[in-house]
């Protein structure tokens, strides 16, 4: 295949290693595999897409000096990141540089960057869905756990006013250092025994989650009336953790590769023949995917690749990702996302339990948020799963 003399150079900042890579691998793939399938099909009006690629190990001091490097080196467009803390600390580089980042993780919402496409779950498209089904299946009494950095704490924030909206309670809030140590772990697992009876809402990511979600299993909580319940463990982390201890925990994304859309169809059967068939994918891998996809037909529509030209196009189309037609909002630079709600059952997959009949429209500062609610008194009880 013959293309035009002048490739379009994108950068990959995703960690090859670190404590996060368990997810961050398999965005990586996806936005390779998003790549290839563009270049296959001639790239964008004939201009092969090359990649830069980065390993900054989950450390937000290497991801700014790799966006650095990537914008050095002509990727003036990166794709990547997953914490918050490395999102922080490459946003400043591409604002500077008039470079663009796409970034493909849920978060905490509460930002607006002239150089970022939010492309994750902002909190009205997870967390707001998460508490309903929370309150409404298994009572009131919560217990919050997550990992000590800037995602958790703004995120177990959101989460409690949500909880207090509908009458729950919040017994205690523990936070375990990114890089843990099993006595940090058990020390969580005693303070949840220690409130009663509780769901938990755990914001622990990467390694760490493993970890926890094991220890909560060898703990013999009963899953079925007290589950863990997450917006990040998705299908990487629940295969490292293992399906005994996996099974009744709860996720609230866009996606999960249990979808039986064309698109996704499609999409889990490309990326395993590329990368495997026991190679999982999750909300973040599949964002990683069709953000890519987006970039491209940005590009094809403003015939530029410039951060401006790439904004400005962006809003004027969807595209049909896996989990459905996906667009850039052009006011927040976030992304119209389908928010599901899923309980792992006995086999150990995901069961879609609830989810949005149409893309739901991000909200990432929260101006809507709950305004029809009225406060009401705590719920008393608790009633079983109904996965």
């Amino acid at each position: 295949m013959a293309f035009h003399p002048e490739p379009v150079t994108i950068g990959l900042l995703f960690s090859q290693t670190g404590v996060t890579s368990v997810i961050e691998r398999t965005q990586r793939q996806a936005a390779m595999l998003a790549v290839e399938e563009i270049n296959d099909a001639g790239g964008i009006d004939g201009r092969e897409i090359l990649i830069e690629d980065s390993d900054p190990a989950s450390d937000p001091v290497r991801f700014k000096s790799e966006a650095e490097r990537l914008i050095d080196v002509g990727a003036t467009t990166i794709f990547g990141c997953y914490m918050s803390s490395t999102r922080k600390a490459v946003l400043p580089v591409v604002e500077q540089r008039r470079a663009l980042l796409f970034y493909p993780t849920l978060y905490e919402g509460f930002e607006f960057s002239s150089s970022c496409v939010y492309s994750g779950a902002a909190p009205n498209q997870n967390s707001r869905w998460l508490a309903d089904y929370l309150t409404d299946t298994y009572g009131d009494r919560f217990v919050f756990v997550g990992s000590n950095y800037v995602f958790p704490y703004e995120s177990n924030r959101i989460m409690r006013d949500l909880l207090l909206h509908r009458g729950a309670q919040v017994l205690d809030e523990v936070y375990i250092p990114l890089r843990h140590n099993e006595d940090y772990i058990e020390r969580a697992i005693a303070r949840i025994k220690a409130a009663g009876p509780a769901v938990v809402f755990s914001t622990v990511v990467g390694e760490g989650s493993v970890r926890f979600y094991q220890a909560y299993d060898r703990a013999g909580f009963d899953r079925s009336v007290q589950p863990i319940a997450s917006l990040t463990t998705g299908e990487p982390e629940l295969l490292e953790v293992g399906k005994d201890a996996s099974i009744g925990n709860v996720t609230a994304a866009p996606y999960f590769s249990v979808l039986k859309t064309e698109a996704n169809l499609r999409f889990v059967a490309a990326y395993h023949r590329r990368f495997g068939p026991d190679h999982p994918i999750s909300a973040g891998t599949e964002a990683a995917y069709f953000q890519v996809h987006l970039f491209a037909e940005a590009v094809r529509r403003a015939g530029a690749t410039d951060r401006d030209s790439v904004l400005r196009s962006l809003p004027t189309f969807s595209y049909e990702a896996p989990q459905g037609a996906v667009q850039v909002e052009e006011a927040t630079h976030h992304t119209s996302l389908w928010p599901r709600v899923a309980v792992v059952g006995e086999n150990g997959q995901f069961e879609i339990v609830r989810e949005a009949a149409a893309p739901v429209k991000p909200d990432p500062y929260l101006i809507e948020y709950d305004k029809e609610f009225q406060l009401a008194a705590p719920r008393t009880g608790t009633r079983g799963s109904t996965q």
